[in-house]
């Protein structure tokens, strides 16, 4: 038991603590900008970025252009600001596109003023902050002296009493035997898939400068995950594999390359493990990078996913499609400013999620537009159909802005394009698709299920989007020192959110899945031929056929044929004394329980007949 003297010395030490730290809260105020060039300005700005994308948080503006232009009045170098470094190339690439570069004007007061409110000044005594640190590190020692006595030994996470708590993290979870081999074998299907397009596959590091994901997913960026300093740099986990991929088409200087990538990413989301929405999950994609004629990549993606979700027991599916320029054409015409085109473009994104009103309401009230082109807007995004949408649209005022017409042109030839392939009857033209990525330029699709799933207990399964990509041209440019554009489009398979569909059916079908591939399963019948076992064993496994047999030297033969059946094994050859003196072996079918004498040379060939494999010489 803890003593009560040390209990009194935490509560001391902790309202200490709490003390300090209430005396450090009010210093606290507004940071105040100058000519922004000294060395104090800069580090602020440097933290700013850290974890914002633009000045305006995750949007896009003209507060952004402005304040890269006074920056090259000035000619400043920021070597020693690495996240302010980023913000800068960042922007200049995105300042050389025609669609973006048209943002509000405004003067640099302004953006000071922005900053103003965004910023806070630190107090910066460091006697407080050592007198801080040095309070905490001590009510730390006593809550360790605390674990000791209490015996728990101050480990972390375990309770008092000294059992440790097993469980995974928040947001992963482990996988069975039975999951992985249906895992396995869509994972064979999908590369299968992809190999039949053509693709050829790549690895890149499951942790990236955090510079290089900063800034790509918009209003996502928060879900990144950060790691600590190690080394000096600053590093993150992929978020995606798109961004990872673009970033290794301009380092190696790749302009033609058709790959796919299969392989885990994580993102500090709200999970929900039976929706199949996780922090760490596998991504499957497929991408096409290199210049060529209008909507032929982009249509094979499309046809890929069909073919995809097809091969899989998930149920009736829609693949929808859209255009950014359809959806800039849109917010052009219902009277929204340019510089707010991506964050209206987010909340379009939430429609698969929630009603129009909950949007309206978020356009209006938190991102100021105005209550009549939010109208407006919802007239568009409530629109879905296929071509005959596209020639009402080309017919309406929507064809006054040449952004939209250029879009409705690409998606009619998209269509065309699917019709051909023999997907147009899961294909839909949706104009509430927005996609919320900052990165994309052109098409855009999702897959999503239509609501077929039941589980066990006959409940709908909703697991939102199992599919998702689109046209990122602008992507690899924002890498190249030269800023080298190379047009890319690709798709993701959410693979998780299928295998939750598939999990499920599993369980309301009862399946047994085989968890092994073994064929043969060596047998002895009598004790004391251990030896003669293994030697059959060796030399199956020298030609390729997938052998097991137990690790006891003397087994039940009942035993070891239970083993067979319970695993799904075909094939058992058995062994005895009589059988070794003439110089053969059993061969036994498992299901049929039928047995033949095969001679000891003509096993292999006999095996391979009855299973079908091919010799390994061909």
């Amino acid at each position: 038991m803890a003593s009560v003297a040390l209990l009194e010395k935490i509560k001391q030490q902790g309202d200490l603590v709490r003390k300090l730290k209430a005396e450090k809260a009010p210093k606290e105020k507004a940071f105040k900008f100058g000519s922004l060039d000294t060395e104090e300005e800069l580090k602020a700005l440097d933290n700013y970025f850290l974890d914002q994308s633009y000045v305006d948080n995750f949007n896009f503006s003209g507060y952004d252009l402005c304040l890269l232009k006074y920056f090259q009045t000035k000619s400043l170098n920021f070597e020693n600001q690495t996240n302010l470094l980023r913000w800068q190339k960042h922007t200049e690439c995105l300042s050389n596109d025609n669609s973006l570069s048209k943002q509000k004007e405004t003067t640099i007061k302004n953006v000071l003023e922005h900053f103003a409110k965004s910023i806070k000044a630190q107090n910066h005594s460091v006697t407080n902050y050592q007198n801080l640190d040095e309070e905490i590190a001590k009510l730390k020692a006593l809550k360790l002296e605390l674990g000791d006595e209490g015996g728990g030994g101050g480990a972390p996470h375990t309770p008092q009493g000294g059992k440790l708590i097993l469980k995974t993290a928040k947001g992963v979870r482990d996988y069975q035997p039975q999951q992985m081999a249906v895992r396995e074998k869509v994972f064979d299907m999908i590369i299968s898939t992809f190999k039949r397009h053509g693709a050829e596959t790549i690895d890149t590091p499951v942790f990236e400068l955090k510079d290089v994901l900063t800034g790509k997913y918009g209003e996502d960026s928060k879900l990144i995950y950060d790691l600590a300093n190690q080394g000096g740099e600053m590093l993150a986990l992929r978020y995606d594999l798109t961004v990872p991929f673009a970033r290794y088409c301009a380092m190696n200087k790749i302009s033609n390359i058709k790959r796919y990538h299969i392989a885990k990413v994580y993102r500090r989301d709200n999970p929900s493990i039976a929706r199949g929405r996780l922090r760490e999950f596998y991504q499957c994609d497929f991408d096409i990078a290199g210049q060529y004629d209008a909507m032929m990549p982009d249509a094979e993606c499309v046809k890929i996913v069909q073919e995809i979700l097809s091969g899989m027991n998930v149920g009736k599916f829609v693949v929808k499609v859209n255009h950014r320029m359809i959806l800039d054409g849109i917010f052009e015409v219902c009277g929204v400013k340019a510089d707010m085109f991506r964050t209206i473009c987010s909340s379009v994104d939430k429609l698969d999620k929630s009603p129009w009103e909950e949007v309206r309401k978020e356009m209006v009230d938190e991102k100021g537009l105005d209550g009549e082109s939010a109208d407006k807007i919802g007239e568009f995004v409530r629109m879905n159909g296929g071509e005959e949408l596209i020639e009402e649209l080309l017919k309406s005022k929507l064809a006054d802005s040449k952004t939209a017409k250029q879009g409705l042109e690409d998606m009619r030839l998209l269509l065309r394009y699917c019709d051909i392939y023999g997907c147009t009857d899961v294909v839909s033209f949706d104009l509430s698709l927005a996609r919320g990525l900052d990165y994309y330029t052109g098409v855009i699709y999702e897959a999503v299920l239509c609501g077929d799933a039941k589980d066990a207990n006959g409940e709908d399964i909703t697991v939102g989007s199992v599919a998702g990509g689109g046209r990122y041209d602008g992507l690899v440019g924002m890498f190249d020192p030269k800023k080298r554009s190379v047009p890319c489009v690709g798709v993701s398979i959410g693979i998780e959110r299928l295998f939750s569909i598939m999990e499920a059916n599993m369980t309301k079908q009862d399946v047994k899945i085989r968890t092994v591939d073994t064929q043969v399963f060596v047998i002895t019948a009598q004790k004391n031929l251990v030896e003669e076992r293994m030697k059959i064993v060796g030399e199956l496994w020298s030609n390729d056929i997938r052998t097991e047999h137990s690790y006891k030297k003397n087994p039940k033969m009942l035993n070891q044929l239970q083993y067979c059946e319970e695993n799904g094994i075909p094939l058992a050859v058995v062994i005895g004394e009589s059988e070794l003196e003439k110089g053969v072996v059993k061969l036994r079918s498992i299901s049929s329980r039928e047995e033949v004498e095969v001679g000891k040379g003509e096993l292999v060939a006999n095996i391979r007949t009855r299973l079908s494999i091919k010799p390994q010489s061909e």
